[in-house]
């Protein structure tokens, strides 16, 4: 049969289509098989030289081997056996790829330095930072710059012409230039979960940092602090492990301190977050620092903060099961977190002396957690839940007295258990605002508090003792009701309750300052 010339044609195409597949596949068989690519091998510390006896300083071989992994782009593991003895020298590691500090020791002595303010580790992105052009203005709320990036990135963004947090008391100051942080994606969209919370009316500068799109993980390693006999003055330390690049997981780290003597200068935090976001430190045991006393900017002694973790500019950060190695009980210790400048903030399972947000956090939540006698401290906005936490402190949240005790947005209190320091003193909610002084913004107290399930370990058999309070006595200068504030103070317009058990059987006020907090009304049995 005589095919059609277009049926001719297409058959043999066919034809050959086969043959050519039946012969590449003899070839392919017939030549040996390529083997899979093997993982990278990870560069080892004793290839630059470490000598890991706990005696040799070993700091310099450390960088020398990180810096190698960051040009090879490779990932990096300790030995086991290994002690690491790291000096003073003002040398910071350099870590952009994965590194697995495994079983090993390292010794970071600060008797000696060269410069208190170099972390000895610092990981950090590849990607340089991005000066956006043209961003004159900002409005609160703000969905969207007008800027194109390279990708997602944490914006960092300062008017020097305004000044926030205009601290109060034994360490007063001039207050910070206002300052916000959030994450845009690569067209400038602003990511609802990290809203602008102020208007700038002139940004005087803005910065970009890109985020990275895969994980950087650190994990492992025993590191023992040889801490510093410096002075005892507000001169802080870094000498801990820096983090500025965005998604990175810190898992399985031990961080001691020794050498702590009659004096001594402050730490900014062993493990410190900045200029980045989505950022777990989890499984890791970190070390409250021994509190000194100092001379305050505000001309008297006060008690001077030393930190294992700080965080500043810095987002959608959780600690999960992390908890530190002193009593979080034990007053000799400094509250163990501080921050700045933050947004979305997490606790999963910890058990620490303190979460503290000093110059503001937007959002932050505290589950499964115990928190010890420097208990719960913030100022800020949005929501902040704690569930299932248990609290052993002078409040059950304190909103800081230095910077106005104020929250702008709402709390959420659900299946807790407050001890409060002083059983015959219980309150819920401490601060204290006269309505005097002028922090650089309206100082307001949550406008909605919610608290379900909550269990109040307060005096039993105390005739004198009327019973816990939500608020502590935020003024006890509001005696009448014509008391007049010069810098106002927004109060809480309600406060829902729902099983709220106490020891002393005794119901839940309002609070000792009836005057103050007349307005308010408690919802009993409203919750969620």
């Amino acid at each position: 049969m005589i095919l059609p010339m277009n049926r001719r044609l297409g058959s043999a195409i066919l034809i050959a289509v086969f043959v050519c597949s039946l012969t590449g596949w003899i070839h392919a068989e017939d030549q040996p098989k390529k083997p899979r690519q093997p993982a990278q091998t990870a560069v080892r510390y004793a290839d630059f030289g470490a000598v890991g006896d706990g005696k040799v300083d070993d700091l310099q071989a450390i960088a020398a081997a990180h810096a190698h992994a960051n040009k090879e782009r490779r990932p990096v593991r300790a030995d086991d056996g290994a002690t690491y003895y790291l000096g003073g020298a003002a040398t910071t590691v350099i870590v952009e790829t994965d590194t697995d500090f495994g079983q090993a020791k390292f010794i970071i002595d600060d008797t000696r330095l060269q410069d208190r303010r170099k972390h000895v580790f610092e990981v950090r992105s590849t990607h340089e930072p991005i000066k956006p052009k043209g961003i004159t203005a900002l409005k609160k709320g703000q969905a969207k710059l007008k800027a194109r990036l390279t990708g997602a990135c944490v914006v960092v963004v300062t008017d020097r012409n305004v000044r926030r947090y205009i601290r109060r008391g034994g360490n007063a100051n001039k207050g910070s230039h206002q300052t916000d942080v959030f994450v845009v994606d690569q067209d400038g969209n602003v990511d609802p979960n990290t809203p602008i919370l102020w208007d700038f009316e002139q940004v005087t500068d803005i910065v970009a940092y890109p985020m990275d799109k895969t994980r950087l993980t650190i994990t492992g390693g025993h590191f023992t602090t040889i801490a510093n006999r410096a002075e005892s003055k507000y001169s802080y330390h870094a000498r801990g492990l820096a983090i500025r690049r965005s998604n990175v997981l810190v898992r399985g780290v031990r961080h001691h301190v020794t050498g702590e003597g009659k004096t001594g200068a402050p730490y900014g935090g062993f493990i410190n977050v900045g200029r980045c976001a989505n950022v777990i430190v989890r499984d890791t045991v970190l070390t409250g620092r021994k509190t000194y006393r100092t001379m305050g900017r505000g001309g008297r002694m006060v008690s001077m903060g030393s930190y294992d973790i700080s965080l500043n500019r810095a987002m959608n950060v959780s600690f999960i099961n992390v908890t530190q190695t002193n009593d979080i009980h034990d007053r000799r210790f400094w509250g163990i977190m501080g921050s700045n400048f933050c947004k979305n903030l997490t606790y999963e399972g910890c058990t620490l002396s303190r979460f503290d947000a000093h110059q503001g956090v937007a959002n932050a939540t505290i589950r499964n957690s115990t928190l010890g006698y420097m208990g719960i401290n913030a100022i800020g906005s949005g929501t902040l839940l704690v569930e299932n936490t248990t609290v052993r402190s002078g409040s059950f949240i304190n909103l800081r007295s230095d910077y106005g005790s104020t929250w702008d947005g709402e709390f959420v209190i659900r299946n807790c258990v407050f001890r409060p320091r002083n059983p015959r003193a219980a309150a819920l909610i401490g601060g204290r605002n006269d309505g005097r002084h002028d922090f650089g913004y309206t100082c307001t107290m949550p406008h909605t508090i919610k608290i379900e399930g909550l269990r109040i370990e307060d005096a039993k058999g105390s005739p004198d003792y009327a019973g816990p309070a939500v608020f502590g006595n935020f003024n006890p200068a509001y005696k009448t009701v014509g008391y007049v504030e010069a810098f106002p103070y927004v109060k809480t317009k309600r406060v829902i309750l729902k099983d709220i058990t106490t020891a002393s059987g005794k119901p839940l006020r309002v609070s000792a300052n009836e005057v103050m907090f007349r307005k308010v009304k408690l919802e009993v049995g409203k919750a969620r």
